[in-house]
């Protein structure tokens, strides 16, 4: 979709928040908009306010328990979801009908790019809880025509079994659940690239599925292509990986996406990712900072679509990167070069001070019956590709813990001085 298509859309949806959403109206009257037709062009979009999480967090403490970022009245709001409060107090968010369909249009173009059908079976590997987590993915299923295979509550046991009585075709989760689910079918004998029918895996909530190390993992592990997207639950499912599986498309359908560099605000290559969702009307972000650091692709993409590319993904959080002796390291490139290793069964890493200098340990789980060799390698192959001395440590097989949701792998010791570098 051109800009002004865009453009056109957001002065529609403007017209409606302006007049009724007391937070927005607030943000854009002290900014000099008061009409739907101020933003008339690209230039014009650029000079309207960012908004933070921070923001949004404080307007609910203050109004609770849903802020002031509402566009109708409370009975018109059909759907309440919360964020995962991975990088703060959760934030609570409401759909109306409306909104929850175009949410599961964004879905269906994830559907799409994967190749899923009507005929498809589906299993969401998802506990169902307030967390909008694949909540949504079950709604586009929907829409599409799609079974879905309840499992909420399951155990992974009870959810190979189910992905193997109904000949699942296609299975969703976290990249890190996905594998957790075969290391247990594997530990019960199944190898499941032999004897499941899923033949597309669709993944969110970390980078993994867009990191060659992980995505070959998976798809070794079940037999099956894997595919990145990206959303979250106060802007929703903007990220598409299609057939081609060289990077994430923004949905530029749905959102007005920029990338901007963190310090400066000016459009960049690479940077953060600012975004406007257009479907939302009833609880709507404008210039939202999501806080993920990506960089733009060069070059149309095979597929033909006409919407920009990122590459490789969401390449991490800027405020999970960890400066360790000046060096910005993201958890994504550690796991990148750690699960290269194909003996590497789980890592964990840790950051502390020793007073003078900072310490990056991590922790593996191997399967070689010579378990130092491979930590002696992971911390040559870290030492080669970031310029960074680890102390990388082995652990017997099962002591890591495993994650069904997102994975909290590196932990941050450090004073908070020393964190910010």
């Amino acid at each position: 979709m051109d800009i002004q298509t865009q453009l056109h859309r957001f002065r529609k949806m403007l017209a409606s928040v302006l007049e009724t959403n007391a937070f927005y109206r607030q943000k854009l009257t002290e900014a000099g908009i008061t009409d739907p037709n101020d933003v008339q062009t690209l230039d014009n979009y650029r000079q309207l306010p960012f908004t933070t999480k921070e923001e949004l967090s404080t307007d609910q403490v203050s109004h609770p328990p849903y802020g002031t970022n509402l566009t109708f009245p409370l009975a018109q709001y059909t759907c309440l979801h919360r964020t995962s409060g991975t990088t703060g107090e959760p934030l609570r968010w409401l759909d109306t009908a409306e909104s929850w369909d175009w949410w599961g249009r964004c879905w269906g173009e994830i559907y799409r790019g994967a190749g899923v059908t009507s005929a498809d079976r589906l299993m969401i590997a998802f506990s169902f809880g307030p967390f909008i987590g694949f909540w949504s993915a079950y709604h586009g299923a929907q829409m599409l025509g799609a079974l879905t295979i309840p499992n909420g509550g399951m155990t992974s046991d009870q959810r190979i079994r189910a992905i193997l009585s109904n000949d699942v075709t296609v299975l969703i989760a976290t990249p890190t659940y996905a594998l957790r689910l075969a290391e247990v079918a594997e530990q019960d004998g199944i190898n499941l690239s032999e004897t499941s029918s899923v033949r597309v895996t669709i993944h969110a909530g970390e980078p993994g599925a867009s990191l060659p190390a992980t995505k070959e993992r998976i798809e070794m592990r079940w037999g099956a292509r894997a595919y990145d997207h990206a959303g979250a639950t106060e802007v929703g499912a903007w990220g598409v990986m299609c057939a081609s599986q060289a990077g994430l498309h923004l949905n530029e359908d749905e959102f007005i996406c920029e990338v901007l560099d963190p310090e400066t605000g000016d459009p960049a290559d690479e940077g953060e990712l600012v975004i406007t969702n257009l479907g939302r009307v009833g609880m709507p972000v404008i210039r939202y900072r999501t806080g993920d650091y990506v960089k733009l692709k060069s070059g149309a993409c095979a597929c033909g679509r006409e919407s920009r590319v990122l590459d490789g993904g969401v390449i991490g959080r800027i405020d999970n990167a960890l400066i360790i002796r000046g060096l910005n390291v993201y958890p994504a490139t550690l796991e990148n070069i750690i699960l290269k290793f194909p003996d590497v069964q789980e890592f964990a890493g840790r950051v502390y001070g020793t007073g003078t200098l900072d310490e990056l340990e991590i922790q593996i789980e191997s399967t070689n019956p010579n378990p130092a060799d491979t930590a002696t390698a992971v911390a040559a192959a870290i030492r080669d590709e970031l310029g960074l001395r680890v102390i990388v440590k082995t652990v017997p097989l099962g002591t890591l813990p495993r994650y069904e949701l997102k994975s909290k792998r590196f932990t941050d010791e450090r004073p908070l001085q020393r964190k910010a570098g």
